[in-house]
């Protein structure tokens, strides 16, 4: 009979694989097809549209280096504690940033990181201010070249001031001032010395060019596919409701042009560590809108806030004031210019989560312990620490539940036994037993399930703290937020040798199969701890539990080392405390029986 359904349940496993790839071959290939047929064709219409009266970006196939962009154009240096970089009188527009604190590796010698790059280098990504009006000429646009009227190099307490003349009659003065962290004031002033009024609206942007990608291990990877971090089109409106789409969902339709109308707020481009966005005053209204323009790497991802029409008489003139944050997503950073501008939600760049009001103060016990310490990795084995005390009460319930359970395994298989051909009578005197010992066999499960928010929680706050990149552990791990670098392939170091230079299998060994440290601990850590729990009744489930280990260290293996540090010493942790019980309850477990064999062994030798 189990035979028979062990059988049965192999051919509906099988039947049903064989129905989802002819399924996915026949219906769901096809249609995918035909929609990237029709988002190319909306694509070329919308490159030719104009989106609030303003022309669409600028898009070009053929990239230059990043040098030759930035000696195409006039400059004036930018240069703070946090920055360094230009911005270009060619459009006025800020969009060469190095960030000094951050670095492409973990070699503080190595290069800063790129946030902002110019128009017509791959990857680029600015901010840009102006105006816009219909029938409007004269007014400045991005091959507009401004001149520098005041500053020689734009610093703290040292603004710059750009000046450009239209010969309509219209004087544009532009003064700009940075802090010494990210955040960038720009004051535009328009006076209209023609004859006749004009109106004008003001409008700030973001735009990044391409398809965003980010290097991990070595590999380009492109970015808004991870499923944990939110990377894409961010923005806070009237409402104060945070509005999101991560770049794919963005370039397939999601909000693709949508407009948010607002009094004050903020709009921008985000990534999982860094943030641009323009920030109007607070109690101006006007329009947010996210928006894609074309298509691969000549797609412009772009967010805009436009100000409300403004006329100006003849011999009059008026100032629109915006500030731009251009720099990392530290919490305290951008906590303290909500606080300080009156800026919503801005500390909600960093992708907190929907159990946000868990990973918030998980992430402030973190920062306590990262600067008690002066190391994130102990700071995170002390916060596992810190999460298991308190959840000590609900593991112990669980715990003290499957050791009875571990306890009763023996009488439960005598029941199996004695009445395997008849269901019924075997579930009643299940029942009965339970019964007998006062045992819930639910009671092991619901303490884990409240516990699952709470772990989901430390992942987030694991994945999205800033503090986590670059930052070194001990010996081999020098890098939370990377993969760990070993790889059983060449013995963890010990054979000098790369596998990914392997020919043909190359990759295979440096991707899915890479194999480190960490995640053989985690696998084995994982394996240790299923074995002290009951085993499941069904033969079935009982196989392909103990396949568990073995696939979750495949899947745990590209997680960041911070990531997996956090499993593995909970692990730890929660195996220590089961075996506590464990032995309180007399219930057997691996871990003495191992001992036994050690011991038995050492004695024969």
């Amino acid at each position: 009979m189990q035979q028979d359904n062990s059988r049965n349940t192999i051919l509906f496993v099988v039947l049903t694989l064989a129905i989802l790839i002819v399924y996915q071959v026949l219906v769901l290939d096809p249609a995918a097809k035909r929609r990237k047929a029709a988002l190319q064709e909306k694509e070329k219409a919308a490159a030719t549209q104009t989106v609030q009266g303003r022309p669409a970006a600028p898009m070009g196939p053929v990239f230059v280096e990043p040098a030759q962009a930035l000696a195409s154009a006039p400059r004036v240096l930018i240069d703070t504690p946090a920055l360094n970089g230009s911005l270009s009188l060619k459009g006025g527009r800020v969009d060469d940033l190095k960030l000094k604190r951050y670095h492409v590796t973990p070699d503080e010698r190595s290069a800063s990181v790129d946030l902002f790059r110019p128009a017509g280098v791959r990857g680029a990504w600015f901010a840009e201010f102006g105006w816009y009006g219909q029938n409007v000429p004269g007014l400045p646009g991005p091959d507009t070249v401004w001149t520098l009227v005041s500053g020689t190099t734009l610093a703290p307490g040292r603004p710059v001031v750009l000046r450009h003349d239209s010969p309509s009659g219209l004087s544009f003065t532009r003064a700009i001032a940075v802090d010494e962290n990210y955040m960038f004031t720009v004051s535009d002033t328009v006076a209209n010395r023609g004859a006749a009024p004009l109106t004008l609206r003001p409008y700030s942007s973001v735009q990044r060019h391409g398809i965003p990608t980010e290097t991990h291990n070595g590999k380009s990877v492109e970015l808004g596919k991870n499923q944990i971090i939110h990377e894409g089109a961010i923005g806070v409106f009237n409402d104060k409701t945070l509005k999101l789409s991560k770049y794919g969902k963005w370039r397939k339709g999601e909000n693709r042009n949508a407009r948010f109308d607002t009094t004050g707020g903020w709009v921008g481009i985000t990534d999982k560590y860094w943030l641009a966005a323009v920030i109007p005053a607070q109690n101006e209204p006007g329009e947010g809108a996210f928006r894609v323009v074309g298509s691969g790497q000549t797609m412009v991802h772009e967010t805009v806030f436009s100000g409300q029409p403004v006329t100006i008489a003849p011999g009059r003139q008026t100032t629109e004031t915006t500030r731009l944050f251009a720099g990392a997503k530290r919490e305290e950073i951008l906590s303290g210019y909500q606080k300080a501008l009156g800026i919503p939600r801005f500390d909600d760049a960093i992708d907190w989560g929907m159990f946000w009001f868990l990973t918030r103060p998980i992430f402030a016990v973190l920062e306590f312990f990262y600067k008690l310490v002066g190391n994130f990795g102990v700071a995170i084995l002390l916060l596992t620490v810190a999460v298991k005390i308190v959840m000590f009460p609900l593991a112990n319930k669980a715990f003290e539940s499957m050791s009875k359970m571990k306890k009763l395994q023996p009488k439960m298989e005598e029941i199996k036994k004695k009445f395997g051909a008849d269901p019924q009578k075997q579930q009643q005197e299940m029942m009965a037993l339970y019964g007998r010992e006062k045992l819930n066999p639910l009671a092991g499960c619901l303490p884990i399930f409240v516990q699952i928010p709470v772990f989901y929680a430390l992942y987030k706050v694991l994945s999205v703290t800033i503090e986590m990149r670059h930052a070194p552990f001990f010996g081999w791990m020098q890098d939370l937020s990377e993969r760990d670098p070993t790889t059983v392939w060449n013995l963890f170091g010990l054979i000098p040798w790369n596998p990914a230079t392997t020919p043909m299998i190359g990759g295979l060994l440096d991707g899915v199969l890479h194999l480190g440290v960490l995640p053989l601990l985690y696998g084995l850590t994982m394996w240790l701890q299923q074995a002290m729990n009951p085993p499941p009744a069904d033969p079935i489930q009982r196989q392909m539990f103990a396949f568990f280990p073995v696939i979750f260290t495949f899947i745990m293996a590209p997680f960041a080392v911070g990531l997996i540090l956090y499993w593995v010493w909970n692990n730890i942790l929660s195996i220590a405390q089961q075996y506590v019980i464990m032995k309180r309850f007399g219930a057997e477990n691996p871990i003495d029986g191992l001992i036994a064999r050690l011991r038995g062994g050492a004695k024969a030798a």
